[in-house]
């Protein structure tokens, strides 16, 4: 039998793609009360992939418009410029079909961006990152000095790891029970050293013991594809930074895309990936099915 091909999301994608759990998680992380009848637009870019930033969510509300991220092991230094060129993407989408040369304003949402971390290296409650850190000093010109650059995006790092930010949990359930559900699976992952046996842990725990009840009874087995998957990435971004040989980087790519084609991502998307060439991919495809 041949292995369904279609692009997987996150776990932390699906479980949030709903308005009113999205609605819960902002008043959580803004820690404020809206009341539930307000609008709640979700845009996030399907499938897109901006250099490397795989965004979970971004949705409209109350004239805000909310990029959220969720990160698995580590915060990465560039994520504000990440961050800046998916909005841009976004902005692009929100003002099609109108001239941004016309006389009248176009107006646009009110942006804020949330990171989410949930890694295992320690990291503070709560960092805001900042994109002005990342631009070099200008050359002494002779020009007047700035104390503020004229371009600045500011994301709000919060760690969600179990014990950290109770108060963001305890106003998020789906957030807390997230936060259980990654938990266990570093947990089992130290005591097996087996990723997929780590997760099927991770999930028998859960069922066992109430938690993410009706969502893992919709998506069933594909909780575990989908988990496996991410993993199976921060793993290879890993590898990739210590790599240094391009011999060995190519090689490492290969076994990324095989794991990926066996839980069913697709040639195309491997490609973005990994950077591997389609035709090798293919062939790593053929090889599986035969």
């Amino acid at each position: 039998m041949k292995t369904n091909r279609k692009l997987k999301s996150s776990v932390f994608s699906t479980l949030f793609d709903n308005p009113d759990v999205l609605r819960e998680l902002y008043c959580a992380l803004g820690k404020v009360t809206l009341p539930a009848d307000v609008p709640i637009a979700i845009n996030t870019l399907k499938n897109a992939m901006i250099n490397d930033l795989y965004n979970d969510v971004s949705f409209e509300i109350g004239g805000k418009l909310i990029v959220l991220i969720e990160h698995q092991s580590t915060i990465n230094p560039n994520i504000a410029l990440r961050l800046l060129l998916y909005i841009a993407e976004l902005l692009k989408k929100k003002v099609k079909g109108k001239s941004i040369y016309s006389s009248k304003k176009i107006k646009i949402p009110w942006p804020e961006f949330y990171v989410l971390y949930n890694g295992t290296e320690p990291f503070p409650d709560y960092k805001i990152v900042k994109l002005s850190e990342l631009f070099e000093k200008p050359q002494d010109l002779g020009l007047p000095e700035r104390y503020m650059p004229l371009l600045e995006l500011e994301a709000k790092v919060i760690n969600i790891n179990e014990g950290r930010n109770a108060d963001i949990l305890n106003r998020c359930r789906k957030l807390a029970e997230y936060s259980t559900l990654i938990s266990r699976v570093y947990h089992y992952r130290n005591e097996f050293n087996d990723l997929g046996e780590a997760i099927k842990k991770a999930v028998d725990y859960c069922h066992k013991h109430d938690i993410l009840k009706e969502y893992l009874e919709v998506y069933g087995s594909e909780v575990l594809n989908m988990l496996y998957t991410k993993w199976n990435m921060e793993d290879a971004k890993e590898v990739w930074r210590e790599e240094g040989r391009e011999e060995g980087r190519e090689e490492s790519h290969k076994e990324i895309a095989w794991n990926m084609l066996a839980n069913g991502s697709t040639p195309e998307y491997i490609q973005k990936i990994t950077g591997l060439d389609l035709e090798t991919i293919i062939d790593l495809n053929n090889r599986e099915l035969t």
